[in-house]
């Protein structure tokens, strides 16, 4: 099977206007401004003593084929605002999808009833004054925003020429579960009575496609795609096909396994699900839940001591990129995990204070992370890495979500291949791998050069040293 990296990038079709005009947002920045200032002024007016607005817009087209055929079109345009209100140290909460003046003034004073007659919470307020970004922080450019002036007629010709392609690899790609485009796009602006006023806009396009290959009970099925904020980074569509039906065809003839316990190698974009596993384990609602297997873990060994895992809001055209937090509070680059050692947990203002600690600015959600080895080399490649895995299991599929984060233990259907000697003998399915996953995330014994970005997260394939493997 052909390594799991992207296909190389080539233009897709169109090119994307950063014009204002052209930005296919039906209001303007000042627009939202005017928005959020009247719901802090009614808040304000109504008694609260602090107040938080954020009213978005976002848009997009959406098209799918299947066996050459037009399946969906679908244009989509949502639009939001949402209120807090706080009264002493209760919280209120409401949303409408409604831009009048009378809508908003319902929708504040909404907020503010509830947060009149909900419990205190002591940790409930505002972002402190000290955390909120600079001015000059918070209008940094990340270069997040290319509008794809995309018709829908060009969206169905590139979705057709990826199932195309697909289709075309082999005879033995017998069929196809669709594919599909997708052009996207929103923006934001919040502000709150803390000092914090701010917004940009942001797109994500996509092109995907599901082939399936064989006949009968041999019938095996697969899919890749490519994902980026400027449509001509995307993938081409024959790329993506081609590669979709090569990964559907390489698990033709799978077999089942005996039980076993082996090393198991984890593809790269399955590797980026263990470390959002750790990610949620480390997050401050988790954490003062006492529902992690992470539990008081802030300077202690989780991992082996070549592992390292950086935090960075602030790369172009990033995935997870973004010059501040949901609350307006500073982000800043980071080492979260340095030499196996947890640096810092995922926290927001809220999470923060119910720990008694910092937020570090995470509300929202972790920014780009990469997850690395000090002992990857650069020709890690996966060949090397089945080098590494010797004889065991490399997983391609996963299935079911069987995480317990109290107790770390770790159950997942899976589908992949049996590795001998570092090559590849045969595929495999209809399995199911099991450990914990502190015993997991100590047993990582290499991390991969093929590295994938899988929205906010990049890494290279992960091999550990041992996992049970329950098959026939």
């Amino acid at each position: 099977m052909t390594n799991p990296h992207s296909p190389t990038p080539t233009a897709a079709s169109g090119t994307p206007s950063t014009k204002p005009a052209d930005s296919g947002f039906a209001y303007s920045r000042p627009f939202f401004e005017s928005l959020v200032d009247s719901a802090l002024a009614h808040a304000k007016k109504l008694g609260a003593t602090d107040a938080g607005a954020e009213v978005s817009e976002g848009c997009g087209l959406s098209v799918s084929v299947r066996n050459g055929e037009l399946e969906n079109v679908e244009r989509n345009r949502d639009k939001s605002l949402g209120v807090t209100v706080y009264v002493g140290q209760r919280r209120g909460n409401a949303s409408t999808s409604d831009f009048s003046q009378e809508a908003i003034a319902q929708t504040v004073s909404a907020a503010y009833d509830i947060a009149r007659f909900t419990a205190e919470d002591p940790f409930a307020s505002l972002p402190d004054v000290q955390d909120i970004a600079p001015v000059a922080d918070r209008e940094r450019d990340l270069d997040l925003f290319f509008p794809w002036a995309i018709t829908s007629e060009d969206a169905m010709r590139l979705a057709l020429e990826c199932e195309a392609a697909a289709l075309a690899t082999s005879k033995k790609i017998t069929n196809s579960e669709g594919a599909g485009v997708s052009a996207q796009q929103s923006h934001f602006f919040s502000a709150h009575t803390h000092g914090f006023r701010g917004g940009y806009a942001s797109s994500r396009h996509s092109m995907s496609v599901s082939p399936i290959a064989g006949k009968g009970r041999d019938m095996q099925r697969d899919a890749w795609y490519s994902s980026q904020r400027h449509p001509d980074a995307l993938a081409s569509p024959h790329a993506i096909g081609r590669y979709a039906a090569e990964r559907a065809l390489s698990r033709l003839k799978a077999r089942k396994i005996n039980t076993v316990e082996c090393p198991v190698l984890f593809e790269s974009p399955l590797a980026a699900g263990l470390v959002g596993s750790l990610v949620q384990a480390l997050s401050g609602g988790a954490l003062y839940r006492k529902s992690t297997f992470l539990l008081d873990s802030l300077g202690k060994a989780v991992l082996p001591r070549h592992i390292d895992m950086f935090e960075d809001p602030f790369v172009l055209r990033g995935k997870g990129s973004s010059p501040f937090d949901g609350e307006g509070v500073s982000v800043k680059s980071r080492k979260v995990i340095e030499g196996g050692r947890v640096q810092g947990y995922f926290l927001s203002s809220y999470t923060a204070r119910k720990l008694g600690m910092q937020t570090t600015g995470n509300s929202g959600g972790s920014h780009n992370l990469t997850f690395t080895s000090r002992q990857t080399r650069p020709w890690d490649d996966l060949d090397a890495m089945l080098q590494k895995l010797g004889t065991g299991l490399f997983v391609t599929e996963l299935m079911g979500q069987g995480t317990n984060y109290v107790t770390g233990d770790y159950s997942r259907g899976a589908s992949g291949f049996w590795v001998e000697n570092g090559h590849i003998a045969y595929p495999v399915h209809e399995i199911t791998i099991a450990g914990n996953m502190k015993t997991m995330l100590k047993g990582i014994e290499a991390v991969g050069a093929d590295t994938y970005n899988y929205g906010a997260k990049t890494v290279g394939s992960i091999l550990l040293n041992r996992m049970k493997v329950a098959g026939s």
